[in-house]
């Protein structure tokens, strides 16, 4: 009994250190919660994450493809001696630039300067024999009239002269075949270009039983480039452009890009010059040719490129980042920002690949944004809940302000 008052003033005590435990654990509580947590009724709202977006702006996309080529020479001629002989001089530089007619070696042309003295010395006997018989033809044709000379004498007279021409004639062509020989003898460019190093040195006997190589002359302006691509793409091409899915590209629209070893892009653009005709039965491809100007002398015959051409376009198509287009065994979609910044998904129709794009054929319409970058910071959602964005131009990795945008998209 005598225990009575200690046990109100406990309660009491009690009852005041529990009101202050209560208001304790909710200081706690209240500290510990996220400072951009969504309160339950009537707090501040998270901010919306920043999202990386491109603006559908639909037009004629050219359908490119990118094949495998080498470079070739668009002319070469094998400089050969035509004449037998001793090589006495080369008169050009190796690896320098030639023109047609220009003088490259100089063949022994002793015996042909002979060869063409003894045809004139003939043709100068032949002009004289020639003159006696017309002489007397022309005499014996009034006598003959007059019966003051036989006929057969004059018939004889005639023939003469006529076999004297036929001499003349055949002097004639022996002296421009001793010309011809003699010209051989000095070797000239039949192409301008650029010109090899020599095969034969000075002191060598060239042209004896067949005609000997001397040098190789290139012309590198323009370059061909012949490259191949698969006949079932060429066919599926053919097939696309005439059921009207795409449209052919015009002359002035089908260049050829080249990309070098080194993956950059040449700066002259080259033109398509013809598709052949038939596959390859080995290997069942079609082979192609180009031509890409070389002022600077910059390619070189046998150097391997890749090639991009466009052979048609998409119409009302639009290239979207690869990235930004999610492939599923159901179909293939992309997310679109809409109002408020609501994102919703979008079906989509691709067409083929372009580099690090897809050509999107159907499915958007001009001015709407669509997602690119950003997916990590997209939040939780129930089923049915709207997720709101904010939309940001997005860069592509390597343009200009990406160093200065990186520390915004980490945020």
């Amino acid at each position: 009994m005598s225990r009575l008052p200690f046990t109100a003033g406990s309660a009491q005590r009690s009852h005041a250190g529990a009101l202050a435990l209560t208001l304790a654990c909710a200081l706690i509580v209240s500290a510990c919660k996220p400072s951009g947590a969504q309160a339950p009724a009537g707090g501040n709202a998270p901010p919306a994450p920043q999202v990386g977006v491109v603006t559908v702006q639909p037009g004629d996309v050219g359908l490119v493809a990118e094949l495998p080529g080498r470079l070739e020479a668009s002319r070469v001629a094998e400089v050969r001696a035509r004449a037998a002989g001793i090589l006495q001089k080369r008169t050009f530089t190796e690896g320098s630039e030639v023109k047609a007619g220009q003088q490259l070696f100089l063949i022994d042309n002793a015996p042909y300067r002979a060869s063409v003295a003894q045809a004139k010395a003939s043709l100068a006997q032949a002009e004289a024999s020639l003159a006696q018989s017309r002489a007397l033809a022309e005499r014996y044709a009034p006598l003959v009239a007059q019966n003051a000379v036989s006929k057969q004498d004059y018939d004889n007279a005639v023939a003469a002269r006529q076999a004297g021409e036929a001499n003349v004639a055949a002097a004639r062509a022996a002296v421009t075949a001793a010309q011809i020989n003699l010209d051989y003898a000095r070797v000239t460019a039949p192409i301008s270009g650029r010109i090899g190093r020599a095969l034969v040195t000075e002191g060598a006997l060239v042209g004896q039983g067949s005609p000997t190589q001397l040098a190789l002359i290139q012309q590198i302006d323009p370059l061909y480039i012949n490259f191949t691509q698969s006949a079932a793409d060429a066919l599926k091409l053919r097939a696309q452009l005439a059921s009207g899915k795409y449209k052919a590209a015009g002359a002035d629209a089908a260049k050829v890009t080249l990309v070098l070893e080194d993956g950059s892009i040449y700066p002259h653009p080259g033109k398509l010059l013809f598709t052949d005709l038939s596959v390859d039965p080995s290997s069942g491809q079609v082979m192609l040719r180009a031509e890409v100007p070389n002022p600077e002398h910059a390619l070189l015959p046998g150097l391997y490129v890749r090639v991009r051409l466009e052979q048609a376009q998409a119409d009302n198509a639009v290239l979207l980042p690869q990235q930004a287009v999610t492939r599923t065994a159901a179909g293939d979609s992309v997310l679109v920002v809409g109002e408020g910044g609501k994102l919703a998904p979008r079906p989509v129709k691709l067409g083929p690949s372009q580099g690090d794009n897809w050509v999107v054929l159907d499915g958007l319409t001009a001015g709407e944004q669509v997602m690119v970058d950003g997916f990590q910071k997209l939040p939780r959602s129930k089923p049915g809940e709207p997720v709101i964005v904010q939309p940001v131009p997005w860069k592509a990795p390597g343009a200009a302000g990406d160093k200065a945008a990186a520390p915004a998209a980490k945020s």
